[in-house]
């Protein structure tokens, strides 16, 4: 059986930047082995199966090791090739973390833009042990993290650690112990790390290695940015609705952007932008 991969780069204008995701629009028939193998084949950090349900659809998605509970740069890639074949919309899709709400619309550039909104978000302070294993595995100090800004784990449909840098130097210096930093993140049940920058108090800058899912770094995460929102709303943080940009892959040479909606009163959080087609 002949399985069709749609290929898209998600938070990106073009193809050559963003985070690329596989997507399969008629997942009918493929058992998890299925799935897994062909996300393995594909190489990207995720590959999304879809199959349709009564009120919308249900997506899967899997990394080239192992399936995760979702995958916000695979939705908006998913959303997109959705309203590409079927025009743009409301959609609903069901996923292993829960119902995520999507919208897509065709700008006057005529481009088309995808909003999700995540599952209701939470966080807590992370443990000395989480804080002091991590900051080993990335060879990095106390020294350099934000000290106005508490570690969190910070959860939107999986787990994430929260870290903010006190620079954007040390941000570009990334350079983790791979094999130790996805010993511990497995240990932890944590899927990305989310290593975050403020330029302002709405640009941030963002880096998100993922060796639990085979891949050293995400240029674009869709799901750690609605976590990194749950993140600010539980610290208080936001105190009035704001919208947040979020810049990431810069350092990889695949820029993406990324949009966030927060309000204090909706523990959930919208993450917003475009994928285009990888030909």
């Amino acid at each position: 059986m002949t399985t069709d991969v749609l290929r898209y780069a998600a938070f990106t204008t073009t193809p050559d930047g963003g985070n690329p995701a596989g997507v399969v629009l008629d997942a009918t028939g493929l058992d998890d082995a299925d799935q897994q193998k062909i996300a393995a084949e594909v190489g990207y950090s995720e590959t999304a199966f879809v199959t349709r349900a009564d009120d919308g659809y249900r997506v899967r998605y899997f990394s080239p090791l192992a399936e995760v509970a979702f995958c916000g740069h695979a939705t908006i890639a998913t959303a997109v090739a959705l309203a590409q074949r079927d025009g743009h919309g409301e959609l609903l899709f069901h996923t292993p973390a829960g119902e995520i709400p999507v919208t897509t619309t065709r700008g006057d550039d005529g481009l088309t833009r995808a909003s999700l909104t995540s599952v209701p978000t939470s966080s807590r302070e992370a443990t000395p042990e989480e804080i002091a294993d991590t900051l080993v595995a990335l060879g990095w100090s106390t020294a350099d993290l934000d000290s106005q800004h508490v570690p969190h784990v910070a959860f939107a449909g999986n787990h994430h650690l929260v870290l903010v840098l006190s620079s954007r130097e040390r941000l570009a210096s990334l350079n983790y112990d791979f094999d130790r930093l996805a010993t511990l993140m497995t240990r932890f049940g944590w899927t990305t790390v989310q290593l975050v920058w403020p330029e302002s108090d709405t640009v941030w800058h963002s880096r998100n290695p993922f060796p639990v899912g085979g891949v050293v770094e995400d240029p674009a995460t869709g799901a750690a940015a609605a976590a990194f929102g749950g993140y600010l709303l539980a610290t208080g943080r936001v105190t009035e609705p704001v919208r947040l940009t979020i810049r990431q892959g810069e350092d990889m040479g695949r820029p993406s952007l990324l949009t966030v909606d927060l309000n204090p009163a909706d523990p959930r959080v919208t993450v917003s932008g475009t994928a285009t087609p990888i030909v």
